[in-house]
Protein backbone atom coordinates (compact mmCIF):
# COMPACT_ATOMS: atom_id res chain seq x y z
CA UNK A 1 0.00 0.00 0.00
CA UNK A 2 2.96 2.41 -0.44
CA UNK A 3 2.38 3.11 -4.11
CA UNK A 4 -0.16 6.04 -3.72
CA UNK A 5 1.38 8.25 -5.92
CA UNK A 6 0.43 6.16 -8.94
CA UNK A 7 -3.44 6.96 -7.82
CA UNK A 8 -3.36 9.64 -5.75
CA UNK A 9 -3.10 13.68 -7.28
CA UNK A 10 -3.05 15.57 -4.13
CA UNK A 11 -4.53 19.29 -4.86
CA UNK A 12 -4.31 22.23 -2.33
CA UNK A 13 -4.32 19.26 0.25
CA UNK A 14 -6.82 16.98 -0.74
CA UNK A 15 -6.60 14.18 -2.89
CA UNK A 16 -8.17 13.61 -6.59
CA UNK A 17 -8.11 9.90 -8.45
CA UNK A 18 -5.04 10.59 -10.39
CA UNK A 19 -6.58 9.49 -13.78
CA UNK A 20 -9.70 10.70 -13.64
CA UNK A 21 -9.63 14.18 -12.39
CA UNK A 22 -9.80 16.87 -14.72
CA UNK A 23 -7.31 19.89 -13.96
CA UNK A 24 -8.55 22.11 -15.87
CA UNK A 25 -11.54 21.90 -13.90
CA UNK A 26 -9.94 22.09 -10.44
CA UNK A 27 -7.61 24.48 -11.03
CA UNK A 28 -10.71 27.04 -12.23
CA UNK A 29 -12.49 26.02 -9.78
CA UNK A 30 -13.32 28.81 -7.55
CA UNK A 31 -13.97 31.29 -10.08
CA UNK A 32 -16.46 28.79 -11.97
CA UNK A 33 -19.94 30.47 -12.94
CA UNK A 34 -22.63 28.93 -11.06
CA UNK A 35 -26.57 29.56 -11.65
CA UNK A 36 -28.35 30.27 -9.10
CA UNK A 37 -30.66 27.29 -9.47
CA UNK A 38 -27.67 24.72 -10.00
CA UNK A 39 -27.95 21.79 -7.36
CA UNK A 40 -24.60 19.99 -5.73
CA UNK A 41 -24.57 16.77 -4.39
CA UNK A 42 -21.83 16.59 -2.20
CA UNK A 43 -20.21 13.39 -0.71
CA UNK A 44 -17.50 11.84 0.83
CA UNK A 45 -17.00 8.62 -1.41
CA UNK A 46 -18.76 5.63 -0.97
CA UNK A 47 -21.48 7.41 0.85
CA UNK A 48 -24.90 7.00 -1.84
CA UNK A 49 -23.32 9.79 -4.19
CA UNK A 50 -24.79 7.45 -6.79
CA UNK A 51 -27.98 6.54 -5.25
CA UNK A 52 -28.85 10.08 -4.50
CA UNK A 53 -28.24 10.80 -8.39
CA UNK A 54 -31.13 8.37 -9.18
CA UNK A 55 -32.93 10.32 -6.65
CA UNK A 56 -33.03 13.16 -7.86
CA UNK A 57 -32.94 12.56 -11.66
CA UNK A 58 -35.99 10.69 -10.73
CA UNK A 59 -37.28 14.20 -9.00
CA UNK A 60 -36.31 16.47 -11.83
CA UNK A 61 -36.82 14.30 -15.00
CA UNK A 62 -40.36 13.11 -15.82
CA UNK A 63 -38.47 10.98 -19.04
CA UNK A 64 -36.79 9.41 -15.98
CA UNK A 65 -39.50 8.65 -14.05
CA UNK A 66 -41.81 7.44 -16.96
CA UNK A 67 -38.82 5.21 -18.43
CA UNK A 68 -39.05 7.57 -21.66
CA UNK A 69 -35.77 8.71 -21.93
CA UNK A 70 -32.55 6.28 -21.66
CA UNK A 71 -30.09 8.79 -20.37
CA UNK A 72 -27.40 7.35 -17.07
CA UNK A 73 -27.07 9.01 -13.88
CA UNK A 74 -23.90 9.89 -14.51
CA UNK A 75 -24.56 12.31 -17.57
CA UNK A 76 -27.86 13.89 -15.83
CA UNK A 77 -25.92 14.50 -12.45
CA UNK A 78 -22.30 14.45 -13.72
CA UNK A 79 -19.31 14.25 -11.26
CA UNK A 80 -18.19 18.08 -11.20
CA UNK A 81 -14.12 17.83 -10.97
CA UNK A 82 -13.80 14.37 -12.95
CA UNK A 83 -16.73 15.08 -15.59
CA UNK A 84 -16.19 11.49 -17.15
CA UNK A 85 -17.62 11.91 -19.93
CA UNK A 86 -16.42 15.31 -20.97
CA UNK A 87 -19.68 17.45 -20.87
CA UNK A 88 -19.89 20.99 -21.72
CA UNK A 89 -21.46 22.39 -18.37
CA UNK A 90 -22.03 25.95 -19.82
CA UNK A 91 -24.83 23.69 -22.28
CA UNK A 92 -26.30 22.19 -19.42
CA UNK A 93 -30.14 23.21 -19.55
CA UNK A 94 -31.09 24.45 -16.19
CA UNK A 95 -31.25 23.62 -13.32
CA UNK A 96 -27.77 21.81 -13.58
CA UNK A 97 -27.44 18.43 -11.19
CA UNK A 98 -23.93 17.73 -9.83
CA UNK A 99 -22.13 15.37 -7.90
CA UNK A 100 -19.16 15.92 -6.46
CA UNK A 101 -15.96 14.74 -3.95
CA UNK A 102 -14.61 18.13 -2.98
CA UNK A 103 -14.09 19.87 0.32
CA UNK A 104 -15.63 22.75 1.20
CA UNK A 105 -12.86 25.20 0.34
CA UNK A 106 -12.23 24.09 -2.98
CA UNK A 107 -15.57 24.96 -4.52
CA UNK A 108 -16.39 27.38 -6.90
CA UNK A 109 -16.97 30.79 -4.64
CA UNK A 110 -20.46 31.05 -6.30
CA UNK A 111 -22.09 28.99 -3.93
CA UNK A 112 -21.58 31.35 -1.17
CA UNK A 113 -24.09 33.15 -2.71
CA UNK A 114 -26.86 30.87 -1.31
CA UNK A 115 -28.69 30.20 -4.11
CA UNK A 116 -27.77 27.15 -5.35
CA UNK A 117 -28.51 24.34 -3.14
CA UNK A 118 -26.46 21.74 -2.04
CA UNK A 119 -27.42 18.27 -0.62
CA UNK A 120 -24.62 16.70 1.85
CA UNK A 121 -25.29 13.51 1.83
CA UNK A 122 -23.17 11.36 4.76
CA UNK A 123 -22.82 7.67 6.23
CA UNK A 124 -21.54 6.33 9.17
CA UNK A 125 -17.72 5.62 8.58
CA UNK A 126 -17.37 2.05 9.43
CA UNK A 127 -19.51 1.36 6.61
CA UNK A 128 -17.97 3.72 4.15
CA UNK A 129 -14.56 1.95 5.41
CA UNK A 130 -16.03 -1.22 4.26
CA UNK A 131 -17.42 -0.27 0.99
CA UNK A 132 -14.20 1.36 0.23
CA UNK A 133 -12.51 -1.59 1.01
CA UNK A 134 -14.40 -3.64 -2.05
CA UNK A 135 -14.73 -0.82 -3.90
CA UNK A 136 -10.98 -0.46 -4.07
CA UNK A 137 -10.53 -4.13 -4.46
CA UNK A 138 -12.58 -4.15 -7.69
CA UNK A 139 -11.49 -1.01 -9.39
CA UNK A 140 -8.00 -0.97 -11.94
CA UNK A 141 -8.05 3.00 -10.91
CA UNK A 142 -7.86 2.41 -7.17
CA UNK A 143 -5.01 0.69 -4.97
CA UNK A 144 -5.14 -2.53 -4.18
CA UNK A 145 -6.10 -3.02 -0.25
CA UNK A 146 -4.17 -6.16 1.03
CA UNK A 147 -6.60 -6.24 3.88
CA UNK A 148 -9.40 -4.20 6.45
CA UNK A 149 -6.25 -3.91 8.22
CA UNK A 150 -3.92 -2.37 6.40
CA UNK A 151 -7.03 -0.12 4.42
CA UNK A 152 -8.16 1.32 7.54
CA UNK A 153 -5.14 2.44 8.26
CA UNK A 154 -4.83 3.75 5.24
CA UNK A 155 -8.38 5.23 5.36
CA UNK A 156 -7.36 6.66 8.72
CA UNK A 157 -4.36 8.42 7.42
CA UNK A 158 -6.44 10.07 4.69
CA UNK A 159 -4.12 8.20 1.91
CA UNK A 160 -7.26 7.32 -0.54
CA UNK A 161 -9.29 9.84 -2.61
CA UNK A 162 -11.39 11.56 -0.63
CA UNK A 163 -8.73 12.66 1.87
CA UNK A 164 -9.80 11.66 5.35
CA UNK A 165 -13.29 11.30 5.73
CA UNK A 166 -13.07 13.46 9.39
CA UNK A 167 -11.77 16.47 7.73
CA UNK A 168 -14.32 16.45 5.04
CA UNK A 169 -17.60 16.23 6.92
CA UNK A 170 -16.24 18.73 9.48
CA UNK A 171 -15.33 21.09 6.97
CA UNK A 172 -18.44 20.92 4.97
CA UNK A 173 -20.42 20.94 8.80
CA UNK A 174 -18.29 23.22 10.41
CA UNK A 175 -18.78 26.03 7.61
CA UNK A 176 -22.61 25.25 6.44
CA UNK A 177 -24.03 28.51 7.17
CA UNK A 178 -21.46 29.68 4.13
CA UNK A 179 -23.86 27.62 1.78
CA UNK A 180 -27.47 27.05 1.35
CA UNK A 181 -26.85 23.59 2.06
CA UNK A 182 -29.08 20.85 3.92
CA UNK A 183 -27.15 17.42 5.67
CA UNK A 184 -29.09 14.15 5.02
CA UNK A 185 -28.18 10.44 6.07
CA UNK A 186 -27.53 7.41 4.07
CA UNK A 187 -28.94 5.55 7.41
CA UNK A 188 -32.01 8.09 7.37
CA UNK A 189 -32.92 7.86 3.77
CA UNK A 190 -32.51 3.88 4.32
CA UNK A 191 -35.00 3.68 6.59
CA UNK A 192 -37.78 5.95 5.33
CA UNK A 193 -36.86 6.48 1.50
CA UNK A 194 -40.50 8.39 1.23
CA UNK A 195 -39.77 11.02 4.21
CA UNK A 196 -36.49 11.72 2.64
CA UNK A 197 -37.74 12.18 -0.95
CA UNK A 198 -40.42 14.68 0.53
CA UNK A 199 -37.50 16.52 2.59
CA UNK A 200 -35.53 16.86 -0.42
CA UNK A 201 -38.05 17.70 -2.53
CA UNK A 202 -39.36 20.66 0.17
CA UNK A 203 -35.43 21.92 0.35
CA UNK A 204 -35.06 21.98 -3.48
CA UNK A 205 -38.58 23.33 -3.74
CA UNK A 206 -39.50 21.01 -6.16
CA UNK A 207 -43.04 19.95 -6.47
CA UNK A 208 -44.27 16.97 -6.93
CA UNK A 209 -47.71 15.17 -7.36
CA UNK A 210 -48.25 12.32 -4.95
CA UNK A 211 -48.47 9.84 -7.94
CA UNK A 212 -44.72 11.31 -9.01
CA UNK A 213 -43.44 10.71 -5.35
CA UNK A 214 -44.61 7.48 -5.32
CA UNK A 215 -42.96 6.40 -8.47
CA UNK A 216 -39.57 8.06 -6.93
CA UNK A 217 -40.01 5.97 -3.93
CA UNK A 218 -40.66 2.66 -5.96
CA UNK A 219 -37.62 3.46 -8.49
CA UNK A 220 -35.17 4.55 -5.95
CA UNK A 221 -34.68 1.65 -3.98
CA UNK A 222 -32.09 0.27 -3.77
CA UNK A 223 -32.29 -3.02 -5.51
CA UNK A 224 -34.48 -1.25 -7.90
CA UNK A 225 -31.68 1.13 -8.82
CA UNK A 226 -29.09 -1.93 -8.97
CA UNK A 227 -31.27 -3.92 -12.00
CA UNK A 228 -31.41 -0.16 -13.53
CA UNK A 229 -28.62 0.09 -16.17
CA UNK A 230 -29.07 4.14 -16.53
CA UNK A 231 -28.33 4.05 -12.92
CA UNK A 232 -25.85 1.10 -12.16
CA UNK A 233 -22.40 2.11 -13.60
CA UNK A 234 -21.94 -1.57 -14.36
CA UNK A 235 -20.74 -0.61 -17.89
CA UNK A 236 -19.04 2.05 -16.98
CA UNK A 237 -16.48 0.58 -14.29
CA UNK A 238 -16.15 -2.38 -17.08
CA UNK A 239 -15.58 -0.99 -20.40
CA UNK A 240 -14.70 2.43 -19.40
CA UNK A 241 -12.65 2.23 -15.55
CA UNK A 242 -12.02 -1.26 -15.62
CA UNK A 243 -12.36 -3.94 -13.21
CA UNK A 244 -10.00 -6.57 -11.80
CA UNK A 245 -12.55 -9.10 -11.78
CA UNK A 246 -15.94 -9.94 -12.81
CA UNK A 247 -17.05 -10.60 -9.52
CA UNK A 248 -18.21 -7.40 -8.23
CA UNK A 249 -20.01 -4.43 -8.77
CA UNK A 250 -20.55 -0.95 -8.56
CA UNK A 251 -23.30 -0.93 -6.06
CA UNK A 252 -22.70 -3.60 -3.71
CA UNK A 253 -25.21 -4.30 -0.95
CA UNK A 254 -26.27 -0.46 -0.05
CA UNK A 255 -26.87 -1.63 3.65
CA UNK A 256 -26.51 -0.28 7.28
CA UNK A 257 -24.48 -2.31 9.26
CA UNK A 258 -22.21 -4.78 6.98
CA UNK A 259 -19.16 -3.51 8.71
CA UNK A 260 -20.08 -5.93 11.53
CA UNK A 261 -19.39 -8.49 9.28
CA UNK A 262 -15.78 -7.42 8.72
CA UNK A 263 -13.96 -5.24 11.30
CA UNK A 264 -12.86 -7.17 14.48
CA UNK A 265 -13.78 -5.95 18.05
CA UNK A 266 -10.95 -4.23 18.54
CA UNK A 267 -10.52 -2.36 15.19
CA UNK A 268 -14.31 -1.53 15.50
CA UNK A 269 -13.25 -0.01 19.35
CA UNK A 270 -10.09 2.14 17.85
CA UNK A 271 -11.84 3.05 14.98
CA UNK A 272 -14.45 4.24 18.00
CA UNK A 273 -12.23 6.27 19.64
CA UNK A 274 -10.85 7.98 16.82
CA UNK A 275 -14.11 8.85 15.70
CA UNK A 276 -15.15 10.11 19.46
CA UNK A 277 -12.12 12.11 19.14
CA UNK A 278 -12.71 13.83 16.05
CA UNK A 279 -16.73 14.17 16.06
CA UNK A 280 -17.37 15.16 19.62
CA UNK A 281 -18.59 18.89 18.85
CA UNK A 282 -20.18 18.25 15.80
CA UNK A 283 -24.21 17.11 16.69
CA UNK A 284 -24.81 15.25 13.13
CA UNK A 285 -26.36 11.52 14.31
CA UNK A 286 -25.09 8.72 13.20
CA UNK A 287 -26.58 4.94 13.19
CA UNK A 288 -24.40 2.37 12.93
CA UNK A 289 -26.91 -0.59 13.01
CA UNK A 290 -30.28 -0.22 10.78
CA UNK A 291 -32.06 -0.92 14.27
CA UNK A 292 -30.77 1.38 16.11
CA UNK A 293 -33.73 3.77 16.83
Amino acid sequence: MDNKDEYLLNFKGYNFQKTLVKMEVVENIENYEIRDDDIFIVTYPKSGTIWTQQILSLIYFEGHRNRTENIETIDRAPFFEYNIHKLDYAKMPSPRIFSSHIPYYLVPKGLKDKKAKILYIYRNPKDVLISYFHFSNLMLIFQNPDTVESFMQTFLDGDVVGSLWFDHIRGWYEHRHDFNIMFMSFEDMKKDLRSSVLKICSFLEKELSEEDVDAVVRQATFQKMKADPRANYEHIIKDELGTRNEMGSFLRKGVVGDWKHYLTVDQSERFDKIFHRNMKNIPLKFIWDINEE
